[in-house]
């Protein structure tokens, strides 16, 4: 499907062709691997202050090694650590980036995948306070620091199509844990999260989405064992050709792209609040039975501003802040 030019195989460097970002500052979570680090690349190539964050903070040194290759970037890029399974972690981060001036973008990328069950320094459910949580807290306190007009991007995935989010049961206490069950609805509190945030801000002309990459192969999937990717690659190909939809598997310059156009390319009022995929709006679908991530399109579910709403209050109570 191409619009407007930009299609499911669009690179990062084509969507930001022409555009020029100096003078703009830009917080990308997660640039140890992946999608993290070409967002950052990108933007750093295009003029723009580029924070980003990592756990291994020696890890995400070596990784981002391309974008140290060229003076320019260099200059324009940093790093800080931040570890999302841990709210101390967490609250130093913001505390450290609010001091540090305000921001025309974040992309909330970082995350993890399909774990055996676990939980954070806090003890939620690894995923859930990884990829949920972590970010909730993090950008609620940097809200005051996103600059009137800026952008926030949250990385989805179309495997929230697996699960809602379970505000009776978030961390799995009572309900059988399985790794994509937890990814899915973690997936879906993240496009919850940016419609709720979207809404809470819009009036300061900053405007929020959540996009799914794609499939790219990146240390995402790390936690996956070979018996476990054949079989998802096995269903969403059988999905595919049910849903008359060709899976694409992209690179990580393709997968970046959807990210940079939703943040910088495509209007605000096109994306806030929206899902987008392969650089364009998702349309809204019915919820149907998934066992792995599948597409195209976003459930209704997790555009519902009434669940959006509700998340965002049992997230408070869990992480014990108002916003």
């Amino acid at each position: 499907m191409t619009v407007n030019g930009f299609h499911a195989l669009t690179t990062a460097d084509e969507v930001l062709a022409g555009i020029d970002l100096t003078g703009k500052r830009a917080l990308v979570t997660g640039v140890s691997a992946g999608i993290g680090i070409e967002t950052s690349r990108a933007l750093a190539a295009h003029g723009a202050t580029v924070i980003g964050t990592a756990r291994d903070l020696a890890k995400a040194e070596a990784a981002t090694s391309e974008i140290r290759e060229d003076a320019a970037s260099a200059e324009r890029f940093s790093i800080v650590e931040l570890d999302l399974a841990s709210l101390a972690s967490v609250r130093r981060c913001a505390d450290l980036l609010a001091a540090s001036g305000p921001f025309d973008l974040i992309f909330a990328n970082a995350g993890v995948m399909g774990p055996p069950f676990g939980r954070t320094v806090d003890g939620f459910e690894t995923q859930f306070g990884t990829n949920h949580l972590g970010h909730f807290v993090l950008l609620n306190r940097l809200a005051p620091q996103i600059a009137p007009g800026g952008r926030v991007i949250v990385l989805a995935s179309s495997a929230h199509h697996i699960s809602d989010v379970d505000l009776e049961d978030p961390n799995f206490e009572h309900t059988p844990y399985s790794p994509y069950l937890g990814y899915g609805r973690s997936k879906t509190a993240n496009v919850l999260f940016a419609v709720e945030f979207d809404r809470r801000h819009q009036g300061r002309g900053i405007r929020t989405a959540a996009v799914h990459p794609g499939g790219v192969a990146t240390e995402l999937g790390r936690h996956m064992d070979p018996a476990t990717r054949e079989a998802q690659r096995k269903t969403l190909e059988a999905s595919a050709g049910a849903e008359a939809w060709k899976f694409v598997r992209k690179t990580v310059k393709e997968g970046a792209s959807t990210s940079l156009w939703a943040g910088v390319t495509a209007g605000a009022e096109r994306v806030g609040g929206r899902y987008c995929e392969d650089c364009h709006v998702a349309p809204v679908i019915a919820p149907v039975i998934a066992t792995g991530p599948m597409g195209p399109g976003v459930a209704s579910y997790a555009l519902d501003p009434e669940r959006a709403l509700a998340l965002w209050a049992k997230s408070e109570a869990l992480v014990g802040e108002h916003y």
